[in-house]
């Protein structure tokens, strides 16, 4: 989640769109994200907080979940967090922070409604920022880029984890199904067709790893990397202020 996709022509109005196709399919959300990845979205989840393990286990460590949804990836990283840590889950969208809540009830997860791009944080103030599958979304990556590196403490990480595009028979394979199939089984179960066709084609527009590597280290990312997950299908961007 965050704001509208990038290069579009009036951000705001693409925003709120954005923001209402979204709140749209919250009910259903987390259904239809299982149903479709046939629940390898999970494994994604853990193998990402895993990663930041050394991170979450100090104490007192200050961690923001950008584009959090209905929290799953922002759930992960606590479960794998010291229990003095202070994790921070933040959306634009009411009604998916809703959902996070409801799932969240007896942890200590906090949950902001905050745009992606203008964050309500102070500088220096995270030693780690992730994103799950919501930055590509962004008005505009160079700038959420600047932002997630403003927030950051020094020596602090950012972790993105995203769709990409394979390549060879599992990229033909991946593209006949994101591409009709996906869209047909998620507006049969969500009754909604918005978000299932502005799905595939996020991921086309999304930098491919090579661009987005680069454009971390315009920003200032030091050591920025993409490490491929399921033959390419995600992966996750790293880097460190």
């Amino acid at each position: 989640m965050g704001a509208a996709p990038e290069g579009a022509r009036d951000p705001q109005a693409a925003g709120r769109a954005v923001r209402e196709m979204f709140t749209s399919i919250a009910p259903r959300y987390d259904l239809l994200n299982h149903v479709l990845s046939f629940n390898v979205d999970r494994l994604w989840w853990r193998r990402t907080a895993r990663t930041f393990q050394e991170k979450l286990s100090r104490p007192d460590v200050r961690v923001l979940d950008l584009c959090c949804g209905t929290g799953d990836m922002t759930r992960a990283l606590r479960r794998g967090s010291n229990a003095s840590s202070k994790i921070v889950g933040a959306d634009f969208s009411h009604a998916m922070l809703q959902r996070a809540t409801e799932k969240t009830r007896r942890t200590s997860l906090r949950w902001l409604e905050a745009d992606a791009l203008r964050l309500p944080f102070s500088d220096n103030c995270f030693d780690l920022v992730t994103s799950a599958f919501g930055f590509r979304n962004l008005a505009d990556y160079d700038a959420g880029l600047r932002e997630i590196f403003r927030v950051l403490r020094p020596g602090g990480e950012l972790g993105i984890l995203d769709f990409s595009e394979p390549k060879g028979l599992m990229g033909t394979l991946y593209r006949v199904y994101f591409k009709h199939v996906l869209p047909a089984i998620g507006t049969w179960i969500s009754g909604v067709k918005g978000p299932y066709a502005y799905l595939p084609a996020s991921v086309e527009r999304f930098p491919t790893p090579e661009e987005m590597i680069e454009r971390m280290r315009r920003v200032g990312f030091q050591g920025p990397s993409w490490q491929r997950y399921t033959f390419g299908i995600a992966g996750l961007y790293r880097g460190t202020k």
